[in-house]
């Protein structure tokens, strides 16, 4: 940390008063007039209609790819790695498409990601019409989908604030999660039915078509323009900030070992489910459609009831219960030589799935602020691909040695230890903190204004409190930390003056100017409560003392 004695450019201002400063990362969200709910909002109504389709040929594609490669290979690992393929990618690209999506435009971002998906379909296709897949083939072209979805989904889950209000947002994150499990029953029966009737070339054709639909929404979609008062972040330093404050933000750290924890375990499901069905049940591609359409079914029919099961019950008796009945089904299912039993067992894994993936993407939505959603949401969504793709890998290996029943007992028994973390690190209630921006930070007042990309920033904030409750104000004071690390401070400390008792100095630092200004804009209603509560210590009538100190040229 920079000695004051060396450093230049002080100021006195007071942090709790107002500020104009703003990113303009994003365009403000749409008013609340008291509509029915999100699909009310007419670019969140045709972008929701037109995914659903996208999804469905996103499942028939998935059909059609784990089932040819049960033709062109004998080896579980190799069907096992068709789940890895599509996740993989999500796991690598997830932050740096998050990091693109707060500091470029999103609509634009979404163009080409889409436009990349209708290219590798149409190439698939295209190949499977001609009989030039192989095994390295089908993996490849897969990826491509994954590398298009792993850039479509950071931006497709931060944008849903911007098409609807902020009371309808639990709404509409739950009718998205609809939306995919409606994809999700219909999509795996049909192309069931177009593998069993036609091949899998006209899977792969249909899922490029499926995906014109989200292009011509986007075109014709009129997205206002940012009001931008800063400099756009540059790449590294947005993909830096976002780990920064998923790093420090302890409601995103909640989030994130949850999923992981779900995840890992719930994989195994999914990585198995071509075996079970064809080696286990002896079904053909149509049935195995019918298996994945039964897991859609329980998702659309706990989809569809969890408006009002949350009403009533909290987010985290909610998310273990859905994490148990996951776990029994996914056991019941190393124990089923039926297939009606088999579907019936996928109807209650897909209410299980789908409680706890809203209770996750819910939590994780209010967990971010609007300066950083994407960036949180892709880290949120790198951990849930990850956790599957590494899943997937161990439960086909494990499958390879042991057998598949082996591999869901042993991911089932695991599930259910997971849901133990529930009772230490509890998801939220909805709207637990009022991330919206505040802006009550003061400009600072500077006897001239430094260039953007002067620093460090070494700022102090000196409070004057009662010396018999300094002790109680440090330790409300230590609360902060995470708050300034999280919105861009790169180290953080308090020191009280042994010269003047009850004189407590708070610092930071931050890489540079701008980013210092970034701060200022990043700070959220919730921060202004608490800060109100912690100046509650603060003597006398003057604001505490606030100092801005640059390291000399």
């Amino acid at each position: 940390m920079p000695d004051a004695e060396t450093t230049v450019a002080t100021d006195r201002a007071a942090p709790q008063t107002a500020a104009a400063t703003r990113t303009g990362q994003e365009p403000q969200e749409p008013q609340d007039d008291g509509r029915a709910g999100p699909l009310a909002h007419p670019v969140f109504r045709a972008l929701w209609l037109a995914t659903i389709v996208s999804n469905v040929g996103t499942w028939m594609h998935d059909v059609g790819a784990g089932w040819l490669m049960t033709s062109l290979s004998p080896s579980p690992l190799l069907v096992a790695l068709v789940q890895t393929a599509t996740t993989l990618p999500m796991f690598l690209l997830a932050l740096p498409a998050g990091a693109l999506a707060d500091i470029v435009d999103r609509r634009r971002l979404l163009l080409g990601a889409q436009s990349l998906g209708l290219v590798a379909a149409m190439t698939m296709a295209i190949l499977a019409a001609g009989g030039l897949v192989t095994p390295l083939i089908l993996l490849g072209a897969t990826a491509v989908l994954g590398v298009a979805a792993a850039l479509s989904a950071p931006v497709f889950q931060a944008i849903v604030p911007e098409l609807v209000s902020r009371r309808a947002l639990p709404d509409a994150i739950a009718l998205n999660s609809l939306g995919v499990n409606i994809s999700r029953a219909v999509g795996p029966a049909l192309g069931g039915v177009v593998v069993a009737l036609a091949g899998t070339p006209a899977v792969f054709a249909l899922n490029a078509v499926s995906v014109l639909g989200v292009l011509a929404v986007l075109v014709a979609w009129k997205r206002p323009a940012a009001d931008r008062t800063l400099p756009p972040e540059h790449f590294v330093g947005a993909l830096k900030a976002g780990y920064r404050y998923t790093r420090h933000s302890p409601q995103m750290r909640l989030v994130l070992l949850r999923a992981g924890a779900f995840f890992v375990f719930g994989s195994a499901l999914w990585a198995m489910l071509p075996l079970i069905a064809r080696r286990g049940l002896g079904l053909d591609a149509a049935g195995y459609g019918v298996l994945l359409g039964c897991m859609g079914a329980g998702a659309v029919a706990g989809a569809l009831g969890l408006k009002r099961l949350r009403a009533r019950v909290p987010a985290n008796p909610l998310s273990v219960g859905a994490t148990l009945l996951f776990a029994l089904a996914t056991l019941a299912l190393a124990l089923t030589r039926q297939a009606w039993v088999a579907g019936l067992v996928l109807f209650l894994a897909g209410l299980g799935w789908i409680g706890m993936l809203t209770s996750l993407n819910l939590a994780a939505h209010m967990a971010s602020p609007g300066w950083v959603k994407a960036r949180a949401l892709a880290v949120y969504l790198l951990t849930l691909q990850g956790a599957m793709t590494g899943g997937s890998v161990l439960w086909g290996a494990l499958a390879s040695g042991a057998g598949v029943p082996a591999a869901l007992a042993v991911a089932g028994a695991g599930q259910a230890l997971a849901a133990v973390l529930a009772l230490r690190w509890r998801l939220p209630r909805e709207a637990a903190a009022d991330l919206a921006p505040s802006h009550h930070w003061a400009e600072p007042v500077v006897h001239a204004r430094p260039d953007a990309d002067r620093g460090p920033v070494l700022v102090e904030i000196a409070y004057r409190v009662d010396p018999d409750r300094q002790a109680a104000f440090v330790a409300a004071l230590r609360g902060f930390k995470s708050r300034r690390q999280r919105d861009g401070a790169i180290r953080w400390d308090v020191w009280e003056d042994v010269a003047d008792p009850g004189r407590v100095v708070e610092t930071f630092v931050v890489e540079s100017w701008v980013e210092h200004q970034r701060q200022h804009a990043r700070t959220t209603r919730a921060d202004q409560i608490d800060q109100a509560l912690l100046l509650e210590h603060h003597l006398g009538d003057a604001p505490p003392v606030v100092r801005h100190l640059l390291r000399p040229r």
